[in-house]
């Protein structure tokens, strides 16, 4: 899931070198945490979250694969 993400957040945003993602697993549930650039914030959630949802829809589909649940919050710099 990890590198999924770091995938997603290094293709959409500015500086791809700030992107930082961590994972912590809980049994089957599985909680992302993504940071990225101050500047880069807008790319990351979109316009009314569209592309925060986006991601988390594929992150969704792809925890189904694995038998797991994934949550993904974007923290703020």
């Amino acid at each position: 899931m990890k590198e999924l993400i770091e995938f997603i957040a290094r293709s959409l945003v500015d500086h791809p070198d700030e992107v930082a993602v961590s994972e912590t697993r809980h049994g089957n549930r599985v909680m992302v945490e993504l940071s990225v650039a101050k500047d880069d914030m807008g790319r990351v959630i979109g316009k009314g979250g569209r592309v925060a949802n986006a991601i988390r829809t594929i992150l969704r589909v792809a925890s189904e694969r694995e038998g797991c649940q994934v949550t993904l919050d974007v923290v703020e710099p």
